[in-house]
């Protein structure tokens, strides 16, 4: 994977205020229908691996036991916050090794940061290998390449500590052959005492076809269920062979 994108390392402080565990409930809700334990199911494990500031798995802590990894320290030290009863463990989703096995393995849009083959298959590898034998892989991209389209977004919130933040992010494909995109972020940052100041994040991020997906959930040992959320992302739901 490419070098940490600012936003996880020095700017990482900020992450609340650009992506709150409240904008994530809709989605959570939506997802618990696809992975969530079944009735009777005694509280389940589950490994998210690259889990960032851990604003999706706030939902998920009333119905599972979480274990959530991620690249990135200042992003798990963000997690720990929200996700207090969480395990937390800096590794890279490519080449982490617990030993252990979980009901659920998920791996969220930080998938998008797998800019080649083999890097998307090191990832499912490594979910294969923590998935135990009946357990559930939900892999959810943000985007595959018949779904893509370049844009822009903006957003932001305040803090009670008198921070604010507000971003434009603007998502482009200078080459549309290849098997990456660009997203340019600008962040305004209104810091306690009032300033501000503008800093610029690049990230580099994977599009795949729908085809190179499934062929690479087979040759990792997974047999996989795609369907379309609410969002139209495509949501592959994936299980190791008996």
């Amino acid at each position: 994977m490419p070098n940490q994108p600012r936003f996880y390392d020095d700017l990482a402080d900020w992450w609340p205020l650009f992506s709150p565990p409240a904008d994530y409930a809709e989605e959570a809700e939506d997802l618990l229908g696809r992975i969530g334990p079944g009735p009777g199911h005694h509280r389940p494990t589950l490994l998210e691996l690259g889990a960032g500031g851990g604003s999706l798995a706030s939902h998920l802590a009333p119905h599972f036991a979480l274990t959530l990894t991620d690249r990135a320290p200042a992003m798990l030290a963000v997690s720990q916050v929200v996700n207090p009863g969480a395990e937390h463990i800096v590794g890279d989703m490519q080449t982490l090794r617990l030993d252990r096995r979980f009901d659920v393995v998920l791996v969220h849009d930080a998938i998008m940061y797998a800019t080649t083959p083999d890097a998307v298959l090191a990832a499912l590898g490594t979910a294969a290998l923590h998935c135990r034998t009946g357990g559930i892989i939900a892999v959810v991209p943000d985007y595959l390449r018949e779904t893509f389209a370049e844009g822009l977004e903006s957003g932001g919130a305040d803090g009670p500590d008198g921070r604010g933040l507000r971003y434009l992010a603007w998502c482009s494909d200078p080459d549309p052959n290849d098997s990456t995109y660009l997203v340019d972020y600008a962040f305004l940052l209104r810091h306690a005492d009032g300033s501000v100041s503008v800093e610029h994040d690049q990230h580099v991020e994977g599009v795949f076809s729908l085809a190179q997906w499934q062929g690479w959930f087979e040759a990792t040992g997974l047999s996989v269920e795609t369907s379309v959320d609410p969002w139209e992302r495509h949501i592959f739901i994936a299980r190791p062979y008996c």
